[in-house]
């Protein structure tokens, strides 16, 4: 799977179109879902997701087998959807509760009773600021640095950011949820 991946990867970067619709097909439903956990609706993330696939086939000379072109491609539909949040064109939507997952994280404990579909509809009420770090952090699973490039905002900021935002998520679960403060 991964040479195939490899020589797909190598087609598109000669402008093969077949290459790049297959590339296309095998990544669209899992950028589509990363899209969703950002966006208000099917068809603005729809947009997003295909405007993401469309500057990384424009920019696919400038991938690097450094990382997976999955982890690639997930970080710009994320920056197109940040940027489609920043220039208040979209709402921001509910996240997609299916598959998702929270990054385990010393400093953030809440009640085994809190699922996740209430700790994101949670996530929704705060601040843009720290909706974006909590999700990228907690959610996405990149760490500061990768999140001061993404928002471009500083290392520090982000950190204060997160620690912020996750101080007012477990007020707000506290106060929704009867949770307990640890």
């Amino acid at each position: 799977m991964q040479t195939k991946n490899i020589q797909l990867i190598k087609a598109c970067k000669r402008g093969n179109q077949k290459a790049q619709m297959q590339v296309y097909d095998r990544y669209c439903d899992a950028m589509f879902v990363v899209s969703r956990r950002y966006l208000n609706n099917t068809e603005d993330a729809k947009d997003a997701m295909q405007e993401g696939f469309l500057k990384a086939f424009l920019n696919i000379e400038n991938y690097t087998e450094t990382s997976t072109f999955g982890a690639w491609l997930k970080r710009i539909i994320i920056n197109q959807c940040i940027d489609a949040i920043r220039k208040n064109t979209f709402e921001t939507k509910s996240l997609e509760t299916e598959n998702l997952q929270i990054i385990e994280d010393d400093n953030w404990q809440f009640e085994d009773s809190i699922t996740k579909t209430q700790i994101v509809e949670t996530i929704e009420q705060l601040p843009e600021k720290y909706r974006l770090v909590i999700t990228l952090y907690l959610i996405e699973g990149y760490d500061h640095e990768e999140i001061s490039e993404i928002l471009n905002i500083n290392i520090k900021t982000s950190r204060t950011q997160l620690r912020r935002g996750k101080q007012q998520l477990q007020d707000l679960l506290k106060t929704r949820y009867n949770e307990a403060r640890y």
